[in-house]
């Protein structure tokens, strides 16, 4: 029989491996992006007059596709940035780093999840199952193979990637894209991610410079990446019209959280220290793209 020192580690062990899995999938990811799939899913839901329990079954098809295809989407970017995260500070304790998920695991995580996420969606239709893989490819090749170790673009091409998932929740319901609505929320998601993510380059300057990946304020300096973050910041203010077809209401509410953003960044800038500004930015950031989120699903289910 085993020692009770045996016992323990067995234990200590075996209970890690769930974590382990979450933590290599990006769990964190997962839910912020599902949030996105539903606002696609109910814009969608709205425009073509369906109701939920009409559309239950492709409406669960393209939650679970959307979450297994996000996930094989952190796995193969946890595998390939094994190097870089084991220099960064926050990510060096992931399981691809200390090696509690070696390369074969990664690879069978990624590729299976994958596979059942590309089938699940195209259960809900066809093209959900075109932009799951396409979001995929976005993310992995293009973004984390390519320009996030090579150029200061790596941001926006990123950005390409992140503004799939309303789609593949529109998609769900219908395959028609031709309609106002599904585009303005992927041209917000689009110019979100860009103030969203200088707000984390300026908070991780050290790790991200010490890892070698060009981050906007690494390369341009802190000054630059302020500028471009009210660029973005106002490009997203006057994106908030593209939402009249849909409401006023929507349009309203992104309008307002938008412009309190843009007095944030500008009246906060030189009053605070930058990475104590990049963190209120940062924090703001989530919660405007929430608001937005909330009040297109709520809009769309109660109107």
């Amino acid at each position: 029989m085993m020692n009770n020192s045996a016992q323990s580690n067995i234990t200590v062990e075996y209970s890690s491996i769930p974590k382990a899995f979450f933590d290599t999938i990006k769990v964190g990811i997962i839910k912020s992006n599902l949030i996105a799939v539903i606002a696609g899913l109910c814009m969608a839901l709205y425009v073509f007059n369906e109701s939920v329990w009409g559309q239950i079954v492709p409406i669960i098809l393209a939650m679970v596709g959307s979450t297994l295809i996000i996930a094989s989407a952190g796995a193969f970017n946890n595998l390939y940035d094994r190097d870089i995260d084991a220099i960064m500070e926050r990510t060096r304790t992931r399981p691809t780093v200390t090696g509690q998920v070696d390369t074969k695991v990664g690879l069978i995580i990624g590729f299976t999840m994958t596979i059942l996420g590309a089938i699940v969606l195209y259960m809900a239709t066809p093209m959900a199952a075109v932009f799951g893989i396409l979001g995929l490819f976005l993310y992995v090749v293009p973004y984390t193979m390519w320009t996030k170790r090579t150029t200061v673009y790596n941001t926006e091409v990123g950005s390409l990637s992140g503004a799939v998932p309303p789609l593949i929740g529109w998609c769900a319901i219908s395959q028609d894209l031709g309609h106002f609505e599904i585009w303005a929320l992927v041209v917000t998601m689009l110019l979100w991610q860009m103030p969203h993510f200088y707000g984390i380059a300026i908070r991780r300057f050290d790790e991200y410079k010490a890892a070698g990946v060009p981050m906007l304020p690494i390369v341009k300096g802190i000054k630059r990446t302020y500028i471009q973050t009210n660029v973005y910041i106002v490009l997203l203010l006057f994106s908030s019209f593209l939402f009249w077809t849909l409401s006023p209401y929507v349009t309203l509410v992104s309008f307002v959280v938008t412009l309190a953003w843009l007095y944030l960044s500008v009246s906060t800038f030189k009053k605070y220290e930058n990475k104590k500004w990049s963190h209120k930015m940062f924090i703001f950031s989530i919660n405007h793209i929430t608001i937005i989120f909330l009040m297109i699903i709520a809009y769309c289910l109660i109107a």
